[in-house]
């Protein structure tokens, strides 16, 4: 980790890996969470479209194989990528029985030009026949875990629908600290009700936790969600861009500088999104945090306490 580079971010670590660009390609394969079909609660998260965070693929291609390889057309095209790590983003992915999640991850990791695989999940939808299944694919592929942890307080996890509480993610992440895979931490800034000092007490906990990696994600208000009734009532605002930006600012400098940092901001969809409209100027959040990162003579891990 550089001073000059500010954060370790997930571009350079996959460089550093494997020597040239590598692509993530999103995939949606049509799965639930246990917070949305009753079995620990209805409707999902408060902020979660129907789409369940992901970009909708199913809908369209049905047939896993399909999208991946769709997927991999296009970022071709795009970005000259020849390396390619298949990301099972939409919902959990890890919330089905274990001979249909093995048909589905052995479906792309095979693939031409695949180096790895990505599995967004739940810290509650963990066992140890799931995190086997993903461990023996460890000796040939680069396997990231993506875990929602959003924050860490019980307050705010209860408001926001996520149908478990901080102890049960400590709970699944121990367990899959056991196997040989990279962790991703997913967590939001700008929850409702949350102060500067909540998110700091969130980042100093994952600080302590020590993932491979994190994902900052800002909260931006989807059409047809929960949250949207909420911000329609006016009992909820989202932060303006800057102060996003000081706040990511503040998590960055207080995570080790070993973490890999594989996002930094949201990534809404036009035609789904309510507010803030910033939201969708991602590359421009990006540069104000590198320029804040910079007024401030700092980096990530400035602030991180060992």
């Amino acid at each position: 980790m550089f001073f000059a580079v500010q954060y370790y971010s997930f571009s350079q670590f996959l460089k550093e890996k494997f020597g040239e660009r590598v692509q993530k390609i999103t995939l949606d394969a049509g799965l639930s969470c246990p917070n949305r079909d009753g079995s620990k609660g209805w409707g999902g998260c408060i902020y979660c479209n129907r789409f369940g965070s992901g970009n909708g693929l199913y809908q369209k291609y049905p047939d896993i194989k399909t999208q991946a390889l769709f997927s991999i057309e296009l970022i071709k095209k795009r970005y000259r990528a020849q390396k390619f790590i298949p990301y099972f983003q939409s919902f959990s992915n890890t919330y089905a029985p274990l001979g249909k999640l093995r048909a589905l991850y052995e479906t792309v990791i095979h693939l031409p030009g695949v180096v790895g695989l990505a599995v967004g999940t739940r810290p509650d939808c963990l066992n140890d026949e799931v995190l086997q299944l993903l461990a023996a694919y460890t000796p040939q592929f680069m396997v990231w875990l993506e875990l929602g942890l959003q924050s860490i307080h019980d307050v705010t996890l209860k408001l926001i629908n996520r149908g478990h509480t901080f102890q049960e993610f400590l709970a699944g992440y121990q367990l899959a600290r056991k196997y040989p895979l990279l962790i991703c931490l997913h967590v939001i800034i700008g929850l409702p009700g949350e102060t500067r000092e909540h998110i700091l007490r969130t980042a100093e906990e994952v600080a302590r936790l020590k993932p491979d990696g994190i994902k900052i994600h800002s909260l931006y208000i989807n059409r047809g969600t929960p949250l949207e009734k909420i911000y329609q009532e006016k009992k909820f605002a989202p932060l303006r861009q800057n102060e996003f930006v000081e706040l990511t600012c503040d998590f960055l400098e207080r995570l080790p500088p070993t973490v890999v940092i594989q996002r930094l901001t949201g990534d809404p969809h036009p035609g789904e999104l309510v507010a803030p409209q910033w939201a969708l100027k991602k590359n421009q959040t990006l540069q104000l945090i590198r320029a804040e990162m910079l007024r401030r003579n700092s980096w990530q891990g400035k602030l991180y306490k060992n």
